[in-house]
Protein backbone atom coordinates (compact mmCIF):
# COMPACT_ATOMS: atom_id res chain seq x y z
CA UNK A 1 0.00 0.00 0.00
CA UNK A 2 1.37 3.39 -0.96
CA UNK A 3 1.95 6.25 1.49
CA UNK A 4 -0.83 8.18 -0.25
CA UNK A 5 -3.28 5.32 0.25
CA UNK A 6 -2.33 5.09 3.92
CA UNK A 7 -2.94 8.83 4.41
CA UNK A 8 -6.33 8.56 2.71
CA UNK A 9 -7.28 5.59 4.89
CA UNK A 10 -6.36 7.51 8.07
CA UNK A 11 -8.41 10.50 6.92
CA UNK A 12 -11.36 8.26 6.11
CA UNK A 13 -11.27 6.78 9.61
CA UNK A 14 -11.18 10.27 11.14
CA UNK A 15 -14.34 11.42 9.36
CA UNK A 16 -17.46 11.67 11.49
CA UNK A 17 -20.25 9.64 9.87
CA UNK A 18 -22.66 11.91 8.01
CA UNK A 19 -26.19 12.14 9.40
CA UNK A 20 -28.60 10.52 6.94
CA UNK A 21 -31.79 11.19 8.85
CA UNK A 22 -34.64 12.90 7.08
CA UNK A 23 -34.56 16.63 7.71
CA UNK A 24 -30.77 17.03 7.98
CA UNK A 25 -29.11 19.69 5.86
CA UNK A 26 -26.88 18.34 3.09
CA UNK A 27 -23.14 18.57 3.62
CA UNK A 28 -21.88 20.21 0.44
CA UNK A 29 -18.32 20.70 -0.79
CA UNK A 30 -17.78 23.05 -3.75
CA UNK A 31 -14.53 22.97 -5.72
CA UNK A 32 -13.19 25.59 -8.10
CA UNK A 33 -11.77 29.08 -8.15
CA UNK A 34 -12.40 32.62 -9.28
CA UNK A 35 -15.79 33.99 -10.20
CA UNK A 36 -17.21 30.59 -11.16
CA UNK A 37 -16.76 29.23 -7.64
CA UNK A 38 -18.06 32.50 -6.20
CA UNK A 39 -21.27 32.09 -8.21
CA UNK A 40 -21.71 28.54 -6.98
CA UNK A 41 -21.09 29.49 -3.34
CA UNK A 42 -23.48 32.45 -3.49
CA UNK A 43 -26.16 29.98 -4.59
CA UNK A 44 -25.30 27.10 -2.27
CA UNK A 45 -25.22 29.21 0.90
CA UNK A 46 -28.91 29.90 0.28
CA UNK A 47 -29.87 26.23 0.59
CA UNK A 48 -27.48 24.69 3.14
CA UNK A 49 -25.73 25.74 6.31
CA UNK A 50 -23.05 23.03 5.95
CA UNK A 51 -20.89 24.29 3.09
CA UNK A 52 -17.15 24.01 2.42
CA UNK A 53 -15.25 25.58 -0.47
CA UNK A 54 -12.05 23.93 -1.69
CA UNK A 55 -10.13 26.48 -3.73
CA UNK A 56 -7.38 26.22 -6.32
CA UNK A 57 -4.01 27.81 -5.42
CA UNK A 58 -2.30 28.15 -8.80
CA UNK A 59 -3.08 31.83 -9.46
CA UNK A 60 -0.02 33.83 -10.47
CA UNK A 61 -1.52 37.08 -11.72
CA UNK A 62 -2.42 40.46 -10.24
CA UNK A 63 -2.22 41.11 -6.51
CA UNK A 64 -2.04 37.39 -5.72
CA UNK A 65 0.87 36.87 -8.09
CA UNK A 66 2.78 39.78 -6.61
CA UNK A 67 2.30 38.55 -3.04
CA UNK A 68 3.20 35.03 -4.06
CA UNK A 69 6.41 36.19 -5.75
CA UNK A 70 7.45 38.58 -2.98
CA UNK A 71 6.55 36.51 0.10
CA UNK A 72 6.45 32.93 -1.19
CA UNK A 73 2.88 32.46 0.08
CA UNK A 74 -0.15 30.75 -1.38
CA UNK A 75 -1.98 33.06 -3.80
CA UNK A 76 -4.83 34.44 -1.65
CA UNK A 77 -7.07 35.94 -4.35
CA UNK A 78 -9.39 33.02 -5.10
CA UNK A 79 -9.64 32.26 -1.37
CA UNK A 80 -10.66 35.88 -0.76
CA UNK A 81 -13.32 35.73 -3.50
CA UNK A 82 -14.76 32.56 -1.97
CA UNK A 83 -14.96 34.18 1.47
CA UNK A 84 -16.69 37.23 -0.01
CA UNK A 85 -19.24 35.00 -1.77
CA UNK A 86 -20.06 33.33 1.55
CA UNK A 87 -20.85 36.63 3.27
CA UNK A 88 -24.47 37.08 4.26
CA UNK A 89 -26.93 39.51 2.73
CA UNK A 90 -27.23 41.56 5.95
CA UNK A 91 -25.36 44.85 6.52
CA UNK A 92 -22.48 43.13 8.32
CA UNK A 93 -21.90 40.58 5.61
CA UNK A 94 -22.20 42.97 2.69
CA UNK A 95 -19.98 45.59 4.35
CA UNK A 96 -17.21 43.07 4.95
CA UNK A 97 -17.61 41.62 1.46
CA UNK A 98 -17.00 45.08 0.01
CA UNK A 99 -14.06 45.72 2.36
CA UNK A 100 -12.11 42.56 1.55
CA UNK A 101 -12.77 43.02 -2.17
CA UNK A 102 -11.62 46.67 -2.09
CA UNK A 103 -8.51 47.40 -4.14
CA UNK A 104 -6.19 50.30 -3.42
CA UNK A 105 -5.62 52.80 -6.21
CA UNK A 106 -2.30 54.63 -6.00
CA UNK A 107 0.93 55.42 -7.77
CA UNK A 108 2.87 53.18 -5.37
CA UNK A 109 3.38 49.56 -4.36
CA UNK A 110 -0.13 49.18 -2.92
CA UNK A 111 -1.77 49.81 -6.30
CA UNK A 112 -4.38 47.14 -7.10
CA UNK A 113 -3.67 45.11 -3.97
CA UNK A 114 -6.93 43.80 -2.46
CA UNK A 115 -7.52 44.41 1.25
CA UNK A 116 -8.60 40.80 1.75
CA UNK A 117 -5.39 39.47 0.19
CA UNK A 118 -3.29 41.48 2.64
CA UNK A 119 -5.46 40.42 5.59
CA UNK A 120 -5.23 36.73 4.71
CA UNK A 121 -1.46 36.81 4.19
CA UNK A 122 -0.96 38.75 7.46
CA UNK A 123 -2.87 36.08 9.38
CA UNK A 124 -0.89 33.30 7.68
CA UNK A 125 2.31 34.94 8.86
CA UNK A 126 0.91 35.55 12.36
CA UNK A 127 -0.59 32.10 12.90
CA UNK A 128 1.59 29.92 10.69
CA UNK A 129 -1.47 27.86 9.72
CA UNK A 130 -3.40 28.30 6.46
CA UNK A 131 -6.60 26.66 7.64
CA UNK A 132 -6.72 28.34 11.05
CA UNK A 133 -6.18 31.75 9.47
CA UNK A 134 -8.92 31.28 6.88
CA UNK A 135 -11.32 30.06 9.55
CA UNK A 136 -10.57 33.21 11.55
CA UNK A 137 -11.27 35.46 8.55
CA UNK A 138 -14.50 33.55 7.97
CA UNK A 139 -15.62 34.20 11.56
CA UNK A 140 -14.80 37.91 11.21
CA UNK A 141 -16.90 38.13 8.05
CA UNK A 142 -19.73 35.98 9.39
CA UNK A 143 -19.20 33.70 6.39
CA UNK A 144 -21.88 31.07 5.77
CA UNK A 145 -19.41 28.26 5.24
CA UNK A 146 -15.74 27.33 5.35
CA UNK A 147 -12.97 28.05 2.84
CA UNK A 148 -9.96 25.75 2.38
CA UNK A 149 -7.06 25.72 -0.08
CA UNK A 150 -6.76 22.51 -2.11
CA UNK A 151 -3.02 22.33 -1.36
CA UNK A 152 -0.73 23.93 1.20
CA UNK A 153 1.98 24.72 -1.35
CA UNK A 154 1.83 27.28 -4.19
CA UNK A 155 1.29 25.49 -7.51
CA UNK A 156 2.24 26.35 -11.05
CA UNK A 157 -0.19 25.45 -13.81
CA UNK A 158 1.37 24.34 -17.08
CA UNK A 159 -0.43 23.51 -20.31
CA UNK A 160 0.35 21.89 -23.62
CA UNK A 161 -1.11 24.31 -26.15
CA UNK A 162 -1.31 23.96 -29.92
CA UNK A 163 -0.96 27.30 -31.68
CA UNK A 164 -0.12 29.40 -28.63
CA UNK A 165 2.08 31.39 -30.98
CA UNK A 166 -0.21 32.42 -33.87
CA UNK A 167 2.79 32.46 -36.21
CA UNK A 168 3.26 28.72 -35.55
CA UNK A 169 -0.34 27.41 -35.51
CA UNK A 170 0.60 23.70 -35.68
CA UNK A 171 3.28 23.72 -32.97
CA UNK A 172 2.57 22.49 -29.44
CA UNK A 173 4.24 24.54 -26.70
CA UNK A 174 4.40 24.34 -22.92
CA UNK A 175 2.62 27.41 -21.55
CA UNK A 176 3.41 28.27 -17.93
CA UNK A 177 1.25 30.08 -15.40
CA UNK A 178 -2.48 30.19 -14.75
CA UNK A 179 -2.88 33.75 -16.01
CA UNK A 180 -1.17 32.91 -19.31
CA UNK A 181 -3.05 29.64 -19.80
CA UNK A 182 -6.38 31.38 -19.21
CA UNK A 183 -5.73 33.84 -22.04
CA UNK A 184 -3.97 31.64 -24.58
CA UNK A 185 -5.22 32.08 -28.15
CA UNK A 186 -4.28 28.47 -28.89
CA UNK A 187 -5.98 25.11 -28.33
CA UNK A 188 -5.25 23.70 -24.86
CA UNK A 189 -4.47 19.99 -25.16
CA UNK A 190 -3.90 19.20 -21.48
CA UNK A 191 -2.81 20.76 -18.20
CA UNK A 192 -0.65 19.61 -15.30
CA UNK A 193 0.68 20.99 -12.03
CA UNK A 194 4.19 21.71 -10.83
CA UNK A 195 5.01 20.04 -8.51
CA UNK A 196 3.15 17.12 -10.12
CA UNK A 197 2.34 15.35 -6.83
CA UNK A 198 1.35 18.21 -4.49
CA UNK A 199 0.05 17.41 -1.02
CA UNK A 200 -3.64 18.03 -0.47
CA UNK A 201 -4.81 19.93 2.60
CA UNK A 202 -6.04 17.15 4.94
CA UNK A 203 -9.16 19.12 5.93
CA UNK A 204 -10.12 19.39 2.25
CA UNK A 205 -9.78 15.64 1.74
CA UNK A 206 -11.79 14.96 4.91
CA UNK A 207 -14.54 17.34 3.78
CA UNK A 208 -14.88 15.54 0.43
CA UNK A 209 -15.02 12.14 2.11
CA UNK A 210 -17.69 13.34 4.57
CA UNK A 211 -19.87 15.18 2.04
CA UNK A 212 -23.35 14.37 0.81
CA UNK A 213 -22.76 16.35 -2.37
CA UNK A 214 -19.64 17.52 -4.18
CA UNK A 215 -20.09 20.37 -6.67
CA UNK A 216 -17.41 20.94 -9.32
CA UNK A 217 -17.59 24.07 -11.47
CA UNK A 218 -18.56 26.38 -13.00
CA UNK A 219 -15.36 28.27 -13.73
CA UNK A 220 -12.35 28.55 -16.00
CA UNK A 221 -12.15 24.94 -17.14
CA UNK A 222 -8.42 24.36 -17.44
CA UNK A 223 -7.25 26.88 -14.85
CA UNK A 224 -9.85 26.60 -12.06
CA UNK A 225 -11.90 23.38 -12.43
CA UNK A 226 -9.55 20.66 -13.70
CA UNK A 227 -6.62 21.55 -11.33
CA UNK A 228 -8.50 19.93 -8.43
CA UNK A 229 -8.31 16.63 -10.29
CA UNK A 230 -4.52 16.94 -10.56
CA UNK A 231 -3.91 16.79 -6.79
CA UNK A 232 -3.60 13.02 -6.27
CA UNK A 233 -4.98 12.79 -2.71
CA UNK A 234 -7.90 15.05 -3.57
CA UNK A 235 -8.69 13.05 -6.70
CA UNK A 236 -8.57 9.82 -4.69
CA UNK A 237 -11.08 11.31 -2.26
CA UNK A 238 -13.34 12.46 -5.12
CA UNK A 239 -13.28 8.96 -6.60
CA UNK A 240 -13.84 7.15 -3.30
CA UNK A 241 -16.34 9.45 -1.55
CA UNK A 242 -19.89 8.24 -1.04
CA UNK A 243 -21.11 11.72 -1.94
CA UNK A 244 -23.09 12.42 -5.08
CA UNK A 245 -21.11 14.49 -7.60
CA UNK A 246 -22.60 17.30 -9.66
CA UNK A 247 -20.72 19.14 -12.39
CA UNK A 248 -21.98 22.63 -13.17
CA UNK A 249 -21.17 23.72 -16.72
CA UNK A 250 -20.30 27.24 -17.78
CA UNK A 251 -22.83 29.43 -19.53
CA UNK A 252 -20.52 30.01 -22.50
CA UNK A 253 -17.00 29.11 -23.67
CA UNK A 254 -14.30 31.30 -22.15
CA UNK A 255 -12.34 33.48 -24.56
CA UNK A 256 -8.88 31.98 -24.68
CA UNK A 257 -8.67 28.57 -23.03
CA UNK A 258 -12.04 27.13 -24.11
CA UNK A 259 -12.83 29.23 -27.17
CA UNK A 260 -15.17 27.27 -29.45
CA UNK A 261 -15.83 24.48 -26.91
CA UNK A 262 -19.23 22.79 -26.99
CA UNK A 263 -20.77 21.75 -23.64
CA UNK A 264 -19.91 18.12 -24.38
CA UNK A 265 -16.29 18.94 -25.13
CA UNK A 266 -15.97 20.34 -21.60
CA UNK A 267 -16.95 16.89 -20.32
CA UNK A 268 -14.59 15.10 -22.68
CA UNK A 269 -11.49 17.01 -21.58
CA UNK A 270 -12.41 16.58 -17.92
CA UNK A 271 -12.75 12.84 -18.47
CA UNK A 272 -9.33 12.67 -20.13
CA UNK A 273 -7.70 14.33 -17.13
CA UNK A 274 -9.45 12.10 -14.56
CA UNK A 275 -10.56 8.86 -16.27
CA UNK A 276 -11.47 7.16 -12.96
CA UNK A 277 -13.83 9.92 -11.86
CA UNK A 278 -17.56 9.40 -12.35
CA UNK A 279 -20.33 11.94 -11.96
CA UNK A 280 -23.99 11.74 -10.99
CA UNK A 281 -25.44 14.93 -12.45
CA UNK A 282 -24.34 17.47 -15.06
CA UNK A 283 -26.11 20.81 -14.65
CA UNK A 284 -26.34 23.11 -17.66
CA UNK A 285 -28.32 26.18 -18.60
CA UNK A 286 -31.02 25.11 -20.99
CA UNK A 287 -30.32 28.01 -23.37
CA UNK A 288 -26.60 27.17 -23.56
CA UNK A 289 -26.99 23.63 -24.94
CA UNK A 290 -27.53 23.57 -28.71
CA UNK A 291 -27.23 19.77 -28.97
CA UNK A 292 -28.89 18.05 -26.03
CA UNK A 293 -28.38 14.53 -27.34
CA UNK A 294 -24.60 14.97 -27.68
CA UNK A 295 -24.38 16.41 -24.17
CA UNK A 296 -26.45 13.52 -22.79
CA UNK A 297 -24.15 11.00 -24.49
CA UNK A 298 -21.02 12.69 -23.10
CA UNK A 299 -22.54 12.81 -19.62
CA UNK A 300 -23.57 9.16 -19.80
CA UNK A 301 -19.96 8.17 -20.48
CA UNK A 302 -19.12 9.75 -17.11
CA UNK A 303 -22.05 8.00 -15.42
CA UNK A 304 -24.17 11.15 -15.16
CA UNK A 305 -27.64 12.37 -16.00
CA UNK A 306 -28.14 15.86 -17.46
CA UNK A 307 -30.28 18.42 -15.69
CA UNK A 308 -31.21 21.51 -17.70
CA UNK A 309 -32.40 24.63 -15.90
CA UNK A 310 -32.49 28.40 -16.45
CA UNK A 311 -29.56 29.60 -14.34
CA UNK A 312 -28.29 32.65 -16.28
CA UNK A 313 -28.91 36.15 -15.00
CA UNK A 314 -31.70 37.98 -16.82
CA UNK A 315 -29.27 40.89 -17.16
CA UNK A 316 -26.32 38.91 -18.57
CA UNK A 317 -26.28 35.56 -20.36
CA UNK A 318 -22.65 35.06 -19.24
CA UNK A 319 -23.36 35.47 -15.51
CA UNK A 320 -25.13 33.04 -13.19
CA UNK A 321 -28.10 34.29 -11.19
CA UNK A 322 -27.61 33.16 -7.56
CA UNK A 323 -31.31 32.62 -6.90
CA UNK A 324 -31.87 30.63 -10.08
CA UNK A 325 -28.71 28.58 -9.52
CA UNK A 326 -29.76 27.93 -5.91
CA UNK A 327 -33.13 26.67 -7.12
CA UNK A 328 -31.43 24.34 -9.61
CA UNK A 329 -29.08 22.91 -6.97
CA UNK A 330 -31.93 22.49 -4.50
CA UNK A 331 -33.99 20.59 -7.07
CA UNK A 332 -31.04 18.34 -7.92
CA UNK A 333 -30.35 17.60 -4.25
CA UNK A 334 -33.99 16.70 -3.70
CA UNK A 335 -34.45 14.64 -6.87
CA UNK A 336 -31.14 12.78 -6.80
CA UNK A 337 -30.47 12.58 -3.06
CA UNK A 338 -30.54 9.28 -1.22
CA UNK A 339 -32.85 10.19 1.64
CA UNK A 340 -35.59 12.32 0.18
CA UNK A 341 -36.23 16.03 0.74
CA UNK A 342 -33.81 18.01 2.88
CA UNK A 343 -35.01 20.29 5.67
Amino acid sequence: MTARSLRLRRLRRSVTPTSRRRGAQPKVVALGGGMGLSASLAALRRITGDLTAVVTVADDGGSSGRLREELGVLPPGDLRKALAALCGDDDWGQTWARVIQHRFQSQGELHEHAVGNLLIVALWEQLGDHVQALDLVGRLLGAHGRVLPMSAVPLELQALVRGHDPTRPDDVDIVRGQATVALTPGDVQSVHLVPNDPPAVPEAVAAVLDADWVVLGPGSWFSSVIPHLLVPELLDALVETKARRVLSLNLAPQPGETEGFSPQRHLEVLGRHAPKLTLDVVLADEAAVPDRDSLADAAKRLGAAVELAPVASPDSVSKHDPELLAAAYDRIFRMHGRIGPWR
